[in-house]
């Protein structure tokens, strides 16, 4: 008798689209999904437009909190609150986290953007202004297009994914030029001596390529990285028409509360 294997959990929207299918009826289907997409960008979009200057923070949502990048990158989150920026994660557990927690206990605006995904994940309850996302690019693209720099700590595929990302991004002239700051020397010297020993050996980036990463052990450093950045494009931030004023923490409807439990 032949056996066929079951799937225990429903397709998320990035794995129906895809998959592949030999039925016809998938075409039907395929000009609503597109609306579907769509419809997310303008929920981002308008979520996410006036959240003024940010920076998204990425790296693995397996950090536990006793762990020493966890209380690093709370302290990122907070030292980026002090300076004016929110905070833009992935909205879960981890880094992520720890991220928006310092942003959101210093008085920032602290964002999650979330994903749907096989095994749940809900927002952290450091989060001010949550967004839902289906599809991994729409929310990447919000990553990208409300950012003015990005903080990466030791995470896996998919904070690798977020890290080459937007050095392709940079490299190739979509956006403009902006900081991409590693934090840990120690997790990310082999990639760095890999990428120069290989990559530039072989000609496949430039030596300008490499210089478009920042390394420390040390989250104030990169603030002040953030910050001197930020600094040196303070007339383009000011050209910004006055009524698309940066939302404050006050505006946010049912604000996420911090568990006391995690203290």
């Amino acid at each position: 008798m032949e056996h066929v294997a079951t799937r225990g959990v429903e397709w998320t929207e990035d794995e129906s689209l895809l998959k592949p299918s030999r039925r016809p009826e998938f075409l039907d289907s395929d000009p609503w999904r597109s609306l579907r997409i769509l419809s997310e960008f303008v929920e981002g979009f308008d979520a996410l437009a006036t959240v003024g200057p940010a920076v998204s923070v990425f790296g693995s949502a397996r950090t536990p909190r006793s762990h020493r990048n966890y209380k690093s990158a709370r302290r990122l989150g907070a030292g980026l609150a002090k300076a004016g920026y929110a905070v833009i994660t992935g909205g879960g557990p981890g880094i992520m986290e720890a991220a928006n927690r310092g942003c959101h206990e210093a008085g920032g605006l602290s964002v999650g953007c979330n994903i749907e995904l096989p095994m749940e994940q809900g927002l952290n309850p450091y989060v001010d202004l949550g967004v839902e996302f289906r599809y991994f690019f729409v929310r990447k693209t919000m990553f990208v297009k409300y950012a003015d720099a990005f903080v990466i700590y030791p995470g896996g595929y998919g904070t690798l994914d977020e890290l080459f990302e937007a050095l392709t991004l940079i490299q190739t002239k979509k956006i403009r030029d902006f900081p991409v700051v590693l934090i840990g020397s120690d997790y990310w010297g082999g990639l760095l001596d890999w990428v120069r020993g290989t990559l530039l050996a072989e000609a496949a980036i430039t030596p300008e390529d490499v210089d478009l990463l920042r390394i420390t052990d040390d989250p104030d450093e990169a603030c002040r990285i953030v910050d001197a950045y930020a600094k040196q494009h303070r007339d383009e931030a000011e050209a910004t028409a006055a009524g698309t004023k940066p939302i404050a923490r006050g505006e946010v409807k049912d604000p996420a509360r911090a568990d006391p439990a995690g203290s």
